[in-house]
């Protein structure tokens, strides 16, 4: 029997994770940034095994994306439980660049996280990562970050002055809007970028946990406590109460950004999220992963990590004993049920039946050829999490393209900057090819370059394409049929850049590498490729 939690606990590209309990049921609820629908909530009993059971803002009444730039959309979700409902605050940001963020905050609820959500209620657009605390007298309190645009924070390099503060209002729930004075109730410590806010109340105290230090390598969980809910509010003796910041050896990296919870029997744990970097360019395809930690309270009546100092751990104690689930090694659809499967998203629209469709054709994923990889707006792009260091994908796909405007095939992708794609297209000269479409992290101008040339001929039918990734290098691969060998396609390219850390760096994109099946059109005449299969096996 095993009885540890190992980290991180939800894999690949899940950041500012949010913790709730409800009873003996744990969920986490994570940013989903412009990957549609938003935000993922995590079910598990023992904080050892979890399971993704609902993305709940799946509609163009809750949120439409279409337009927002890369790593904007849902910003830091906030999951709680009180009086017999589920609430989800959430941010939605609508401009990266410069020095406006335009992020609006919303509440929705629910009566069970699997039900249908309600339509969002508008807070407000003080600033991002938004968390609403439910106090002993009923009352319920808003909290964000207030964004000063009056700096020189922008392009990628965030200055401390722009976040200005963490902002309390109270929220009245019978009119559904804020009341009373807002307060500025905490600046942070000396290390700066304060976020992330997330209160709770134990013997007397409100405890305050915030993010610091940026969402890179500085990153931190810091702690703060005060007698009254508007402060003041004095730091903890360390002040950090988890990060890696000056442990570059430790296994996970870039740890803040979490949320305080309880076991039905007292014991206490708190999220964060990290990072796992490879070698030698400290850069993480995986993206920012969630961790938990095993913490205790000692006789001053602050929290600290059960394993001392503040450094996380890869392996915790769990709450109860209980098996690990394993998880398995190829996850394989043939695209047979009328539903995408549930680990895979789309980009931004509400309107997914514009870009795929699985009952068009039965047994298969029809990709509708839309705007240009990397569109902001309309985009046939489908894919997965990647969640390990090393792994294999392959598919198997009908496409007829007569022009080179028409494009489809396999993508291990992040952003408009920074994706690596193996497509079938037409050549004047060549006829219907596979070639590679790469940009490898050219941020501002996104500019493509093609790594195999003009590409490979192909006769007709159904076409085979595979990539592999072992940590920093990828392979692309082709074969015109199941009975010929795997052919590769271009030189190995360089996987690693298809990270947070890749082309603009660590502070100008917030998401994870994915892996997935694309198509576009930017003829417009919407030609579409069916794809048979997606196989994804961890090597």
């Amino acid at each position: 029997m095993a009885a540890s939690i190992r980290n991180p606990i939800l894999p690949g590209f899940n950041p500012d994770p949010s913790i709730c309990r409800v009873g003996d049921d744990y969920y986490i609820a994570t940013s989903t940034f412009e990957w549609y629908p938003g935000v993922q909530i995590h079910h598990s009993r023992d904080l050892v095994n979890w399971r993704l059971v609902r993305r709940p803002l799946e509609r163009a009444s809750q949120l439409d994306m279409r337009g927002n730039p890369d790593s904007c959309g849902i910003w830091a979700p906030c999951l709680s439980y009180f009086d017999g409902l589920f609430w989800l605050v959430y941010t939605d940001v609508k401009r990266f660049d410069g020095n406006f963020k335009d992020a609006h905050n919303y509440i929705v609820t629910a009566e069970s996280v699997e039900a249908t959500w309600s339509d969002p209620v508008y807070v407000n657009s003080s600033g991002f990562d938004p968390s609403l605390f439910h106090d002993e007298d009923g009352r319920k309190w808003f909290l964000n970050m207030q964004w000063n645009h009056r700096t020189e924070s922008f392009g990628g390099a965030p200055k401390s002055p722009a976040f200005d503060g963490i902002l309390l209002q109270e929220w009245d729930e019978r009119t559904r809007k804020l009341t009373g004075p807002v307060k500025n109730i905490f600046a942070g410590s000396s290390l700066g970028l304060v976020e992330g806010p997330h209160l709770f109340k134990r013997d007397g105290w409100y405890y305050l946990t915030v993010a610091e230090g940026g969402t890179g390598y500085d990153h931190a969980v810091t702690m703060a406590r005060s007698r009254t809910i508007d402060g003041p509010y004095e730091l903890h003796p360390n002040p950090h109460l988890i990060t890696a910041k000056d442990h570059p050896e430790a296994a996970l990296q870039r740890a803040g950004h979490g949320q305080y919870v309880e076991t039905p029997d007292g014991q206490a744990y708190h999220t964060h999220l990290c990072g796992r970097p490879l070698p030698p360019h400290r850069r993480s395809p995986l993206g920012r992963e969630t961790a938990l930690q095993k913490c205790v309270w000692r006789e001053d009546g602050w929290l600290y990590l059960e394993s001392g100092g503040v450094v996380p751990e890869v392996t915790v104690p769990a709450p109860v004993m209980t098996d690990a689930i394993p998880e398995p090694k190829v996850i394989e659809t043939d695209f047979d049920e009328p539903d995408l499967p549930v680990e895979f998203q789309w980009l931004r629209t509400p309107l997914p039946e514009r870009i795929f469709s699985l009952t068009r054709r039965e047994g298969y994923l029809r990709l509708f050829g839309r705007e240009s990889i990397g569109s902001w707006f309309e985009q046939a792009l489908v894919a997965r999490r990647q969640e390990h260091h090393s792994f294999r994908v392959e598919t198997v796909f009908a496409f007829a393209p007569c022009t080179y405007q028409q494009v489809a095939g396999l993508t291990h992708y992040y952003n408009r900057h920074k994706f690596h794609a193996l497509g079938v297209t037409w050549h004047e000269k060549l006829g219907r090819v596979v070639t590679i479409l790469s940009c490898p992290g050219d941020f501002p101008h996104g500019r493509l370059t093609y790594p195999s040339g003009s590409g490979v001929a192909l006769g007709d039918g159904p076409v085979h394409l595979a990539m592999e990734i072992r940590e920093n290098d990828l392979q692309f691969f082709w074969r015109a049929s199941p009975k010929e060998d795997w052919a590769a396609i271009g030189p190995a390219l360089d996987a690693a850049v298809i990270s947070d850390e890749g082309g603009r760096g660590e502070h100008g994109s917030f998401t994870g590498a994915f892996a997935g099946l694309f198509a576009f059109d930017t003829s417009g005449s919407g030609l579409h490729a069916d794809f048979d299969r997606f196989r994804y096996e961890v090597i």
